[in-house]
């Protein structure tokens, strides 16, 4: 075990709005991506794969389907998922299939899911608390993270990435000191002064997050945003905490949007690969996708393309199915949807199960209402 005392709190309670029809019948966690895998699985494959030996699940929406999914791929596979709540009815089969989980108390914010599992994240057992999104794409190692922060005596150490200036206004923008010292975190500013933004995973410590939390919400319920980057970080800065930025390189992505599932997703398929395809999680069959470079797309196993239909930089998810005759142009085809000769898809996405006719080009028949 790589880090045995640190303990994961993965953030995976979002309604996942802002994803339009690919959020009407599932969690956002649970969305697939990459032909490969679901959302939550980057995530919760970064764990398993630092030695992070147990991950809090901190969920509200849809989350029978998710534990469902956690427990049938991730549980006891390296890392240990703490369901909370819900923990003992999982373990011990209580729980009919099908059956509804008890109700979890209303959250605000980010912080609230911290401070509603406070009994499961601040055990014993844990120094630190690594806080994960259910929704990032990457593929990484926590491990020098996590040495880094305890070697410099932080009491938080965040991930950070330079970016264009442009797209900036979309994150929490870092601006550091010259020892990588955090002076400031601002989310989503209107007029960014720094190219640097919060990757949104850190390393706390465990005492001094329970701390800080404690103290936050003594303001009460209108005192506070209760969320980490627009009040738990910014508390820290200001109270002279040590606030360490960590960078991070390599690719990151945070899915939020429908335009930026379909972007990333495409983004995949550049070369050199941003992800190559053998690094990918693989929840959604046994085998990796395969990229077939005369198509230049990711296809999914099982997933045949047939004489007469034409695929050029698309994903295809197992399960889809491609007629003689279809054509599908920088698209992404989920599993259960079927493209039917004749359809043409150019830059667009077909949910999950869709049975897809005609033309469709771009995202706005995605986008939410």
């Amino acid at each position: 075990m790589t880090l045995p005392d640190v303990r994961a709190a993965l953030l995976a309670g979002g309604l996942g709005e802002r994803m339009g029809r690919l959020t009407e019948t599932m969690c956002k966690p649970l969305v697939p991506y990459a032909a490969s895998c679901r959302l939550v699985d980057f995530s919760v494959a970064n764990a398993v794969r630092s030695g992070v030996p147990e991950v809090v699940l901190l969920s509200m929406h849809r989350e029978r389907d998710l534990i469902d999914h956690l427990v049938a791929h991730w549980d006891g596979r390296g890392t240990r998922v703490n369901f909370g709540p819900h923990d003992e009815l999982v373990r011990t089969g209580s729980l009919a299939a099908g059956a509804p989980l008890p109700p979890r108390p209303a959250e605000s914010g980010t912080a609230d899911a911290l401070l509603n599992n406070a009994e499961y994240l601040f055990a014993p057992g844990a120094r630190d608390v690594l806080v994960q999104h259910a929704d990032h794409v990457y593929v990484f190692d926590y491990g020098p993270m996590v040495a880094a922060h305890r070697a410099a005596g932080a009491d938080v150490t965040i991930g950070v990435q330079r970016i264009e200036r442009r797209f900036v206004h979309l994150f929490g923008m870092v601006e550091v000191d010259s020892d990588l010292r955090v002076r400031r975190l601002v989310e989503k500013p209107a007029e960014p002064t720094s190219d640097l933004v919060f990757t949104a995973f850190c390393v706390f410590r465990a005492d001094v997050l329970e701390e800080v939390l404690t103290s936050l919400a003594a303001l009460g319920e209108d005192g506070w945003r209760h969320d980490i980057s627009r009040d738990v970080l910014p508390a820290m800065i200001r109270e002279g905490r040590r606030v360490l930025a960590h960078p991070v390189s390599g690719y990151w992505a945070d899915i939020g949007t429908v335009e930026r599932y379909h972007l990333e997703q495409i983004r995949l398929l550049d070369r050199p690969f941003p992800l190559p395809p053998a690094t990918l999680p693989r929840t959604l069959a046994d085998v990796p996708s395969r990229f077939v470079p005369e198509r230049g797309s990711l296809i999914g196993a099982g997933v045949e393309v047939p004489a007469g239909a034409v695929v050029r930089s698309s994903l295809l998810f197992p399960g889809c199915v491609v007629e003689p005759g279809a054509e599908v142009d920088r698209s992404v085809v989920l599993p259960g949807a079927r493209v039917r000769a004749g359809a043409r898809l150019t830059d667009t996405v077909a949910p999950a199960g869709e049975d897809v006719t005609g033309l469709r080009s771009g995202l706005i028949d995605l986008e939410p209402a």
